[in-house]
């Protein structure tokens, strides 16, 4: 069974959570490292991926960084998506086999993940080809973006727990038009899972799904991260 190393790093914002992920794909590139997984949540911002298109940001970037939310490019496949306080983010940094070297495969299992996720909470979640994500009912709950580097995997999925659901209305969601989105909270309202709980049972069902068996849990930044750069000590 593959080992897999687990870091929650609480709440940081994008730049900063980019450059570790990227620290660590060039480790795990180089075999120094097994595969991660990078949970945490970030401080409010919009991302746009390779597919983005500028009319889905539904307001001025300027007036978006007045009120704290920056915008940044990304290299994820996708259009532009929210992230920020309350929503799960998952950043799995994983060396593909040739078994596995399929992104569509990836997708699949991280919308699997949060599927079975879901169940446990009594909710159904679906999925809506073309696109990647869950959905429940109508409405997106999880969002799907991935990046391969030397068949390494990096970015990964956002998963809305008790996210402000406001921040939404400043873009066109994963760029469908007319979608909406919703989350763990608005479902269940005061019977909403902590977001310990819900991580949980996402590194379970990644372990399960992955055939994966996890070795290191810290809640901290990655010690191979920090020790090369002051301002992440």
């Amino acid at each position: 069974m593959k080992k897999l190393n687990v870091y929650w790093l609480g709440t940081l914002d994008y730049p900063l959570a980019q450059e570790i992920q990227l620290k660590i794909v060039e480790k795990r590139s180089r075999d120094e490292i097994r595969d991660t997984l990078l949970f945490l949540e970030h401080q409010p911002v919009i991302t746009r991926g390779r597919g983005g298109k500028e009319n889905n940001l539904l307001v001025e970037k300027e007036k978006l960084v007045e009120i704290g939310i920056p915008v940044f490019p990304v290299e994820r496949g996708g259009d532009v998506t929210y992230h920020g306080p309350g929503q799960l983010v998952g950043y799995p940094i994983l060396k593909l086999q040739e078994e596995d070297k399929d992104l569509h495969l990836l997708i699949r299992r991280y919308e699997e993940m949060i599927i079975q996720v879901l169940k446990d909470f009594g909710i159904k979640g679906e999925r809506r080809p073309p696109h990647s994500g869950v959905w429940v009912a109508e409405k997106k709950i999880a969002a799907i973006g991935v990046a391969v580097r030397k068949w390494i995997t990096f970015h990964g999925f956002a998963f809305n727990v008790s996210p402000d659901l406001n921040h939404f209305k400043f873009i066109v969601p994963c760029g469908i038009k007319g979608g909406e989105v919703t989350s763990l909270k608005e479902i269940l309202g005061p019977d909403c899972p902590n977001m310990a709980e819900v991580r949980e049972k996402t590194l379970d069902y990644f372990c399960s799904i992955w055939g994966m068996r996890m070795v290191e849990y810290e809640e901290s930044l990655p010690e191979m991260v920090k020790k090369e750069n002051s301002r992440w000590a």
